[in-house]
């Protein structure tokens, strides 16, 4: 080949090599410009979608404070311990935690064993980055939230404590009986689960018990009357809400202490003036005037309330007492005995509960239609076992020894003492009205056995004449004095201002301890009244009735068992 023809060669090579880097410069010019714009656009939508996140985080964090803040013054306010008004402790909360514009609605409802409270709270946020390509600028985030929170008592232990004394006769008794069937029927109803327990102490002058349950106490001078089973509570026992089954305890002397007679001359112990007034005796026969245990039979609850009687004088604090025995925690042995009779069911066999419980809570509903009465009862010395009293076989006349008419410095002055008083013949013999020793050899002594004459028990005197009667013809008109003062020898009252204070004193301990009482003032006069405002847990508690308002307070009283959460 020519030099000529290589040099040519090699010169269109190199021209088209210089193209070629050209080219190469040119598109690596254009890349960059291409890659440069993806940058951008990648790196915007990243800020954005970052920015969006920040906004959502943002949003998130607010809502979730303020729902937090619901929830937590929702709880605070459905609280059954709360005292607060619930609209005001929600408020607050907001306010605590900077949030008040947030709260739009507080509703609430509260009753005696529930409290529900429901809140609703929503912010309106205005996004930061969201915004940026919003040329209106108009977009906006809501949060909303709403709570709802309850706190109910699965575990009632409900005490109806009601007035059985003879001023409740007739149209009262009736109204009361209506108002509390319905209230058991109400209660029960929607007691799904035997959550619900419901006793009843009907009280007059004392409160009787069942033989049963009278068997659970260590009795002490029981008379042996049959549907008489009062006891002669000490005054200590006021002094605490627990009943000791150990502590012997005195049965109520079936007697008529209340009842007058004439003063001065004699007058036979058949005579209306001396006989027993039935109606007087503070602890009268009964077999419905009694304690129901604790059930949740409706049936058996119901009937026991329609078969209630009006009878005898009032002392509630007495009534208190036994209503709030029947809720200590110290009672489930008795609730043990109740369970063994049949009378209580055996699911409650661990009622009472403790105060503390948490899903527990005791309620007593404390009903009256009077006031104190002084209550009267027999000392000891004069209750039961044997006294200085006789009667004779043949004909209704008693006599009695006075051991200070005994004269034993001497065999002749014990022979010659007259220490039985015979009050028909106003005289003193040596010995009781129509008997005769038969040991004839001997003279008067303390042990001496007489025919045709037979010595009397206490309990069997108080079965045929009334305590004043004893007191003016076997005392006062043998040794002196007055039948006021004989009668204060026999017996005791209680004046009607200490009663008062037993009855605040049960009432404060059981208030201490948490325990809801209701009083309902039923037609009471004011003192009773008086006494009833003040025992209530709060005024909110308490009813002042008059005729069919008394089926309004039981209403009142009735509604809904749960438990304490947040339902939404």
């Amino acid at each position: 080949m020519a030099i000529r023809d290589i040099e040519m060669d090699h010169r269109m090579f190199s021209a088209a090599k210089m193209r070629s880097r050209q080219s190469v410069t040119r598109f690596v010019r254009d890349e960059d410009g291409h890659i440069i714009a993806f940058t951008v656009v990648m790196l915007t939508l990243m800020l954005t979608v970052a920015g969006i996140g920040v906004d959502i985080i943002h949003f998130e964090t607010v809502r979730t404070k303020q729902q937090q803040t619901l929830d937590r013054a929702t709880l605070a306010a459905a609280s059954l311990t709360q005292e607060l008004e619930a609209e005001d402790v929600v408020r607050d909360y907001f306010a605590k935690a900077g949030l008040s514009e947030n709260l739009k609605l507080v509703q609430y409802e509260r009753t005696f064993n529930g409290s529900t409270v429901r809140a609703e709270a929503e912010t309106e946020l205005t996004p930061i980055f969201m915004n940026l390509y919003d040329t209106t600028n108009s977009t906006k985030l809501m949060a909303a939230g709403v709570s709802q929170a309850e706190q109910r008592i699965n575990n009632i232990e409900i005490m109806l404590v009601l007035d059985v004394s003879g001023s409740m006769g007739g149209t009262k008794l009736t109204n009361l009986k209506s108002a509390a069937n319905e209230f058991i029927d109400t209660v029960l109803d929607q007691d799904f689960e035997n959550r619900v327990s419901i006793g009843i102490v009907p009280y007059n002058g004392q409160v009787n018990l069942p033989q049963y349950m009278q068997n659970l106490f260590n009795v002490q001078d029981d008379h042996g009357v049959e549907n008489v089973n009062c006891f002669d509570l000490p005054a200590s026992t006021y002094g605490s809400l627990t009943l000791s089954r150990t502590t012997p305890m005195p049965v109520t002397a079936h007697a008529d202490t209340y009842s007058g007679t004439t003063t001065g001359s004699y007058i036979s112990p058949t005579h209306s003036n001396a006989t027993v007034a039935t109606g007087n005796r503070w602890c009268p026969p009964s077999t419905v005037n009694v304690i129901r245990a604790p059930t949740n039979n409706k049936t058996q609850l119901k009937s026991h309330i329609s078969n209630l009687t009006a009878i005898g004088a009032t002392s509630i604090n007495a009534g208190m007492k036994w209503g709030m025995a029947m809720l200590d925690p110290s009672a489930r042995g008795l609730y043990t005995g109740f369970v063994a009779a049949g009378h209580t069911p055996s699911y409650f066999n661990d009622r009472p509960y403790d105060y503390n419980a948490e899903d527990a809570m005791k309620i007593i509903v404390l009903m009256t239609d009077g006031e104190h009465w002084p209550e009267e009862r027999m000392n000891a010395d004069y209750r039961h076992g044997d006294s200085p009293i006789w009667r004779a076989n043949s004909v209704n006349e008693y006599s009695i020894f006075h051991a200070s008419r005994v004269d034993a410095s001497n065999s002749t002055r014990l022979c010659n003492s007259r220490p039985f008083y015979v009050p028909h013949l106003n005289t003193w013999h040596s010995r009781p009205w129509n008997g005769s020793n038969p040991n004839t050899s001997t003279c008067y002594s303390t042990n001496a056995i007489y025919t045709g004459a037979t010595p009397q028990t206490w309990q069997g005197v108080w079965a045929s004449v009334r305590v004043s009667w004893v007191a003016q013809q076997l005392y006062v008109r043998a040794i002196g004095g007055t039948q006021a003062n004989q009668m204060n020898t026999m017996r005791t009252q209680t004046p009607t201002g200490t009663m008062n204070t037993q009855l605040q004193s049960v009432c404060a301990l059981a208030g201490a301890r948490d325990v809801l009482i209701y009083g309902i003032a039923f037609e009471a006069p004011p003192n009773g009244r008086a006494e009833i405002e003040r025992c209530a847990s709060s005024p909110a508690h308490f009813f002042n009735a008059r005729g069919l308002e008394i089926r309004t307070a039981f209403r009142s009283i009735a509604t809904n068992i749960s438990q304490l959460k947040l339902t939404q």
